[in-house]
């Protein structure tokens, strides 16, 4: 007698001898394994990146910002610096020392000890501005 020939009634291509390398459970109680949209993580990632990048930028923003100010007020006190070392002065002034700078009518300044409060009842020059001498012989404007 011939002998009847098993016709497995499942496709081959759903059948597989090491199952392990399947990319899905391939019983009832396996594990769920869902592939990873690898689009969606890359988009996210650089969305991440854009988001950290851009704060770091907006404080060195902050920080070139802050040091161009500090560079203008720098700028500022050599320009009233030279010109109060080119006025009058019948003294030597001390660091840390507050004096008040006049004009005559003439145009030429000069600075003084004395303040604007304490020259009585008539002051014959025009008073400018109070300042004080700091360590590195710049002065700041006060008033």
């Amino acid at each position: 007698m011939k002998e009847k020939v098993f016709i497995n009634p499942i496709d081959e291509d759903k059948v597989t001898d090491s199952p392990n390398n399947l990319p899905y459970a391939h019983t009832v109680g396996g594990a769920v394994i869902k592939p990873i949209d690898k689009g969606r993580v890359k988009g996210l990632a650089v969305s991440a990146m854009y988001e950290q990048t851009d704060m770091q930028l907006d404080q060195i923003k902050e920080q070139i910002a802050l040091l161009v100010e500090q560079a203008k007020s720098i700028q500022h006190r050599i320009e009233i610096s030279e010109q109060i070392y080119l006025c009058q002065m019948n003294f030597k002034p001390l660091i840390g020392h507050i004096y008040h700078l006049y004009e005559r009518d003439s145009g030429e300044k000069i600075l003084s000890m004395i303040a604007p409060t304490e020259w009585g009842r008539t002051n014959p020059l025009a008073f400018m501005a109070t300042v004080k001498l700091l360590a590195d012989h710049t002065w700041e404007i006060l008033v």
